[in-house]
């Protein structure tokens, strides 16, 4: 008896085309150097741009990996008793709490400035 061909919807490869073949995605992703807390320089700013006039304060310059970003976002999040994000390498808070997050993340051992209003 003659084998078959293959059948790729049997090997849970679902795929209809692929450009670059079978490469992995984790292959493709570039390293994040999860830096210490004090070799970074992190901006701590009030914003209301396309926000419809709410005020986010918008902490950037984190050089972490994303697990570690989100987990000192929900940290600040429970600090300041609002809600928030964890998008790119920035974190933003629902309301204005500049002084406080930069209070709080200088005690973590960030260098923080204050920026904007």
């Amino acid at each position: 008896m003659a084998k078959s061909k293959p059948n790729p919807f049997e090997r849970g490869d679902r795929r209809v085309y692929s450009e670059f073949g079978n490469t992995q995605p984790a292959a493709l992703n570039r390293g994040v150097p999860d830096l210490p807390p004090n070799q970074q320089q992190i901006r701590v700013q009030p914003s209301r741009k396309g926000r419809n006039g709410k005020t986010v304060t918008v902490i950037s310059g984190f050089q972490h990996a994303p697990q570690t970003l989100a987990t000192l976002a929900k940290q600040l999040k429970a600090q300041c008793g609002t809600g928030g994000t964890a998008k790119d390498d920035t974190i933003e808070i629902q309301g204005d709490h500049t002084q406080k997050l930069v209070d709080l993340l200088a005690a973590k051992g960030y260098q923080v400035k204050r920026s904007g209003g």
